[in-house]
């Protein structure tokens, strides 16, 4: 992060599989008005997805689950938003399933329905906002990059070097210019990369009426017994306070579930067998 001042009931997002904080807020002080809004109504959004994706399941019952949630915190999902399955050394979906929370019109036309399948992961993307949902990138400049699939043969020596060390420390994965020794002499190599579409920016998008928007994040492991998540859910309700709350009976179960696997069945069967060979032991010491 960039550090700056931030005032009291400001929220910022820890965007490493995390979810959007709020500076000043605590038990005592709880957060509430819009921001409490968006920040509740996200991570109800977030924890209903991760109950609804398993296996036979589809992305449209997520769509419509959280479009619920949404309309009861008086809240909107940023539009056009994707969540998808990701595979090894992938971090964008380049596949079909893919899911969206609020699809444009177009995403409306080219979205697919799809079936979660076990063995499959997911990189889960909530976004919600207190405004029209509609977003636009903010003045504020990216220091975060990732490398495309364009091949173009690089001009200058400090180019040529920058984009050398980016392909042998970081591949495919994403990257900020602060993991760079050299911050200034890295930024005079990253412009002839941008130009020429060897490295795409991940650039800064805000709200387009400029309200507040609250973000959780989680990457999602589809197995036979349930799910794992193996990132963020770090949460604590007692630090928000909203004056909207869910009412309908089919998502307030939903969210009642365990969202965590089952015991597998390895340990019900190894009992089994200790029972079957005491049960052989006690037999033959009678005989």
């Amino acid at each position: 992060f960039t550090l700056r001042a931030f005032e009291e009931s400001s929220g910022i997002n820890a965007e490493y599989g995390g979810h959007t904080i709020v500076v000043g807020s605590s038990a005592e002080n709880p957060v509430t008005g819009p921001i409490a809004d968006a920040v509740v109504a996200a991570h109800n959004c977030a924890e209903a997805a991760l109950r609804l994706i398993k296996a036979g399941n589809t992305n449209q019952q997520i769509t419509d689950t959280i479009q619920k949630i949404t309309d009861a915190f008086n809240t909107k999902t940023l539009e056009g938003m994707l969540s998808y399955e990701i595979k090894r050394y992938q971090t964008e979906g380049a596949t079909d399933k893919q899911i969206v929370l609020n699809p444009s019109e177009a995403q409306k036309k080219e979205i697919k329905s799809m079936e979660f399948a076990v063995h499959e992961v997911y990189a889960m993307d909530v976004f919600v906002t207190t405004g029209g949902g509609k977003m636009k990138e903010a003045d504020a400049s990216t220091t975060v990059h990732k490398r495309s699939d364009e091949t173009y043969l690089l001009k200058m020596k400090a180019s040529r070097a920058f984009f050398s060390e980016v392909c042998n420390r970081f591949t495919m994965m994403p990257f900020t210019l602060r993991a760079f020794e050299d911050e200034k002499k890295a930024k005079m190599g990253l412009k002839e990369c941008v130009t020429h579409e060897l490295l795409h920016p991940y650039p800064v998008q805000q709200d387009a009426d400029g309200k507040e928007v609250a973000q959780f994040k989680y990457t999602v492991l589809v197995v036979p017994n349930g799910n794992i998540r193996i990132n963020g859910g770090l949460f604590d309700p007692s630090l928000f306070k909203s004056e909207h709350k869910i009412e309908d009976k089919e998502v307030l179960a939903l969210l009642a579930q365990s969202a965590n696997r089952k015991a597998g069945g390895k340990k019900k069967k190894k009992k089994a067998k200790s029972a079957a060979e005491e049960a052989k032991s006690e037999a033959a010491a009678t005989n």
